[in-house]
């Protein structure tokens, strides 16, 4: 159920990592499609290091990250590139969702509430959590989802820490379940065909792959057992939602993340 609540209202989040609402607007900041992502998701931290958002970020190519963090912030400061990232959004939103939003909102609100009085080890989302709510309806909804996103995020990112998997090692392993293609994958994060060979290689000696790069008996048993322990480390934010009430949630928001996929503004995801 845990899940289910997450993914319910995800691409109502998702959808400004595509948007070519935000892609103009950095584009105009003098960023490219990396250093826009890099610069708008990482701008609630400051303008901080590349180092920084390489380990919040953690699968990413670090020469990736180096090439547009710091330099971004002499382009636009933090503060800029989060109103560009709430414009954005705004502007995207509201060709899909509906105007009547205030009893998911509330929802939303409550979890991504309750998700903040436990900020210890989630450093992306501790600093999302420390924005002021935003006034307009849609960008409310949008930032309850963003910091019920990033929340999860850093619990994943440690279940993959406790596990030992490196960033690349991660991307691997996801690619290998079949749902992702592996090019994608490797080709968004940018890391060199060589170096995501060596890994597959090395996934593969450890038993987690097959000779068709898919993952074995064990490679799914890891994998789920990191989306086992990702589940419960999010399943506080949603504990404050009675059954009824979580029930209610996923009703709602199901349609508004179909109504983002159905307008295109995830690819890939119709």
């Amino acid at each position: 159920m845990i899940r289910t609540l997450w993914r319910s209202l995800e691409a109502v989040h998702a959808m400004i990592y595509f948007a070519p609402e935000a892609d103009r607007r950095y584009t105009a900041a003098g960023l490219d499609r990396p250093g826009g992502y890099f610069a708008s998701r990482a701008a609630a931290l400051g303008p901080v290091s590349a180092e920084v958002v390489i380990s919040t970020f953690y699968n990413f190519n670090p020469e990736l990250v180096r090439a547009r963090i710091p330099a971004a912030w002499e382009k636009a400061s933090p503060q800029e590139m989060l109103e560009l990232r709430y414009e954005a959004a705004d502007e995207a939103l509201a060709k899909v969702l509906p105007d009547d939003l205030k009893e998911i909102t509330e929802l939303a609100r409550r979890a991504a509430g309750r998700a903040t009085e436990m900020l210890s080890g989630r450093t992306l989302f501790a600093a999302h959590a420390s924005l002021p709510w935003p006034d307009e309806p849609r960008l409310r909804l949008w930032h309850a989802q963003t910091l019920l996103r990033e929340f999860r995020g850093d619990g994943h990112l440690a279940a993959l820490l406790r596990h030992n998997l490196t960033g690349i090692e991660a991307l691997v392993l996801h690619a290998a379940e079949g749902e992702i293609p592996a090019e994608t994958l490797r080709k968004t994060r940018a890391w060199p065909e060589e170096k995501w060979a060596e890994t597959v290689e090395d996934l593969r000696s450890r038993g987690l792959l097959n000779d068709e790069q898919l993952l074995s008996e064990k490679g799914r048993e890891l994998r789920q057992s990191i989306e086992d322990e990702t589940d419960r480390m999010n399943a506080p934010a949603y504990d404050v939602l009675s059954e009824q009430e979580k029930q209610r949630y996923v009703e709602l928001a199901t349609p508004l993340s179909k109504a983002v996929v159905d307008a295109g503004l995830i690819p890939g995801r119709r």
